[in-house]
């Protein structure tokens, strides 16, 4: 994988050039909210990046949990990446149909899981497709089974009960990826039952800040200086919030692309904060 941006990011070039290299796995890993009613595995059905496979955010969850797609066990993670043909060793490339968005996901997902050779496509199936590059549809040929070793990364998730302590803390750094209005409290969240507002102390970086207008992102400096301009010290840890844990996966990997390698994404998000729990919570403004 190139050094580019960190390794973390990778350009439709570099990908059409290594497409046929054999420990190159390329993942489809769209998704859309509820509201879309669009169908990700059809779309990528349809057409996708040739070879790649499909990596459903929700089939890779916690089935358990009533919150929506958060991180699956290492022992489900693992017996899903041997029955894909994934297995240890592997470089992959994770794209999604929007440009950078639910890719991002897929990648924090993958670091979570202790897999470190891993990238995001730049402007992601987008991008490919407007330069005129090769397309596939149906499903991929199947690939034998591998053996893969997960071990999870606590130190780039964060739970409730760490969220809570953290804002006790001077100098926490939280970052919220939702729109504005929705950050201040102004806009309805879109999950019903759902209070309006933020994490006390968070800022508000949208995630759609992030990105041109190709869908590809911003410069590295451009990224840094979203972060300066609310107060936040990218030397410093970062913890990463939304909705339910997507667009906060952009903002990780924005982190990552100007050097803080290490920022943590609170899985639960404000589908879990945000319920009528007793939690505090924030609305205007950050302050």
């Amino acid at each position: 994988m190139p050094k580019s941006a960190n390794n973390w990011v990778v350009e439709t070039e570099w990908l059409a050039d290594h497409l046929s290299s054999p420990d190159l796995i390329v993942l489809d890993g769209s998704w859309h909210l509820p509201t879309e009613k669009r169908d990700a595995k059809a779309e990528y059905l349809a057409e996708h990046i040739p070879g790649a496979l499909f990596f459903d955010i929700d089939e890779f969850s916690d089935e358990k949990s009533s919150l929506p797609h958060m991180l699956p066990s290492t022992v489900k993670f693992a017996s899903r990446m041997k029955k894909m043909g994934i297995g240890d060793g592997a470089r992959i490339v994770v794209y999604d149909t929007t440009g950078i968005f639910s890719a991002a996901r897929v990648w924090w997902t993958f670091r979570a899981m202790g897999h470190q050779d891993v990238a995001v496509l730049n402007g992601g199936l987008r991008k490919w497709k407007a330069e005129g590059r090769p397309l596939d549809d149906g499903p991929p040929p199947k690939r034998s089974e591998r053996h893969y070793s997960p071990l999870q990364n606590t130190e780039i998730i964060r739970d409730l009960d760490e969220m809570k302590a953290l804002i006790k803390k001077s100098g926490a750094q939280i970052v919220d990826a939702r729109p504005a209005g929705r950050f201040e409290g102004r806009d309805p969240e879109p999950r019903p039952g759902l209070r309006s507002g933020h994490i006390p102390g968070s800022k508000s970086i949208p995630s759609q800040s992030l990105l041109n207008p190709d869908g590809t992102f911003k410069s590295p400096d451009e990224l840094a200086a979203l972060f300066k301009a609310v107060g936040i010290d990218v030397k410093r840890h970062v913890v990463t919030t939304c909705g339910s844990g997507v667009t906060a996966s952009m903002l990780a990997l924005a982190l990552a692309v100007v050097g803080q390698t290490n920022a943590a994404v609170y899985d639960g998000s404000w589908a879990e904060w945000g319920q009528d729990n007793g939690l505090p919570i924030a609305t205007g403004p950050a302050t």
